[in-house]
């Protein structure tokens, strides 16, 4: 089994999918067919992600828990440009049957975090 990877998502945006039967936002304000692959990480990985890309959100938002054994579409691990971390990108619509879990997230003064276990 391998260890499971998170995407931040907007409620309203997982919402949408559940209903459509994909998952297609890349990462906030960006779809897939616009950046090519879904943005996810892994678990020590979270709050960096929410600290440097979410801090002004103000809309409700989850953390879904994804099993990459259940994926549909591949899933490779890669870095960004300038850096040595490497980060899951999932290539291909997320199926909502991959997700595990949907943390809720909360917004406190010190940004998001999740409002039940920590990843």
């Amino acid at each position: 089994m391998a260890e499971h990877i998170y995407h931040c998502s907007l409620v309203s945006d997982w919402t949408a999918a559940t209903a459509a039967g994909e998952y297609t936002v890349s990462t906030r304000g960006r779809t897939l067919q616009e950046e090519g692959f879904l943005h996810a990480s892994y678990a020590g990985q979270v709050d960096g992600v929410l600290a440097r890309y979410y801090t002004d959100v103000t809309e409700p938002m989850v953390l879904l828990v994804i099993d990459p054994d259940r994926l549909t579409v591949p899933l490779i691990p890669e870095a960004p440009s300038g850096s040595q971390e490497t980060f899951p990108h999932i290539y291909g619509p997320l199926d909502p049957a991959a997700v595990v879990e949907v943390l809720p997230l909360r917004r406190g003064e010190a940004g998001w975090a999740t409002a039940g276990t920590a990843p």
